[in-house]
């Protein structure tokens, strides 16, 4: 039944579920949601088809939130009408705001990791070298699968957005605050604005850990030590990236002895969040000092940072690797 409320729109491209779990996850706040909202389209909860979207005047959707990865033609095609539907197209949760841990894929090629799934995957028998086709002709008629992209580019880079918010998945009380003010009608932030996080506070500005200001001797992996409860996990050498995050989230995986992994994306709006993350744990290993060493000093000193931890690309940018400045494949990040 047609009503005036303004329409909410939900789409999951290349995604977990989890930016639609955290969502649900507003409990008895999401009746708000039916109350202030006609929700119109999302495959995940409502029984919505593509056709239906296609039905709507452009414009017609207040409010889509997009999450997940643009991995094939199919996710690219979906941004591009939800964008021609939409007033406002929010890049919802880290996936789409800077490509999140699907994007760790753009070091490797098409082929590369094609292959690598259907030939070279541990148990994988593939005696004929069979891959995925986009055509495929049965006798019940024609098959077509959805192109694989090479790359995967954050949203904002296929379609313009009026609006980021991070989150792997974003919490759901700072949704609610975000449908609470489309819903009131107030005038809304200027484009380009990143929500639902703090704009200047940081993970560690939000941590309830003890900072004892002592520098760690070095930074240890997960299966090297047992962090003690309720002392700074960078402190005693555990690579947290709290310090080079932005907040909003409660510090919440600190709070029960997991490292901040940088979800919510770099402090520094216009900063490179791998490189904020290397530079805040190099300068919190103890470690001596020449001043008059420069550049050098600090070079090696974040090399020997990236080489202390097991994953440096998955550590320091398994969010961000489609929004960053290494961008496309490196070599030296490869290796």
């Amino acid at each position: 039944m047609a009503t005036d409320k303004p329409k909410l729109a939900m789409y999951w491209a290349a995604a977990c579920g989890g930016c639609e779990i955290s969502l649900a996850n507003m409990h008895e706040a999401i009746l708000e949601l039916d109350r202030d909202f006609d929700f119109v389209f999302c495959p995940c909860f409502l029984d919505t088809k593509k056709k239906d979207l296609e039905a709507m005047p452009d414009g017609s959707i207040r409010l889509t939130l997009f999450n997940g990865s643009l991995r094939t033609e199919e996710n690219l095609e979906m941004a591009r009408l939800l964008r021609k539907k939409s007033q406002l197209l929010v890049a919802f949760g880290s996936c789409a705001v800077s490509g999140g841990v699907p994007a760790l894929a753009n070091q490797r090629s098409r082929d590369e990791l094609l292959s690598r799934v259907y030939l070279e995957a541990p148990g994988t028998v593939n005696p004929d070298r069979l891959f995925p086709r986009v055509l495929s002709q049965v006798p019940e008629g024609e098959l077509t699968l959805p192109e694989f992209l090479d790359r995967i580019p954050s949203l904002k880079d296929a379609v313009p957005v009026e609006y980021l918010m991070p989150g792997c998945p974003p919490e759901p009380e700072r949704i609610l605050a975000v449908l609470r003010l489309v819903a009131s009608g107030e005038a809304l932030p200027d484009p380009g604005t990143v929500l639902g996080c703090s704009a200047t506070r940081a993970v560690c500005d939000e941590c309830t850990r003890e900072k004892r200001d002592q520098a760690a001797p070095a930074l240890v992996r997960s299966s090297e030590a047992l962090p003690e409860p309720g002392w700074c996990l960078v402190e005693q050498g555990v690579p947290c990236l709290g310090m080079a995050t932005k907040g909003g989230c409660g510090a919440l995986c600190p709070a029960v002895q997991m490292p901040c992994s940088g979800c919510y994306g770099p402090l520094d709006p216009d900063g490179d969040a791998g490189g904020a993350g290397i530079a805040a744990l190099s300068g919190a290993v103890a470690a001596p000092v020449d001043h008059g060493a420069g550049e050098a000093q600090l070079v090696a000193r974040s090399r020997a940072t990236v080489a202390a931890v097991a994953d440096p690309l998955g550590t320091f940018y398994r969010y961000t690797l489609s929004d960053c400045l290494i961008g496309e494949r490196d070599q030296e990040v490869v290796k």
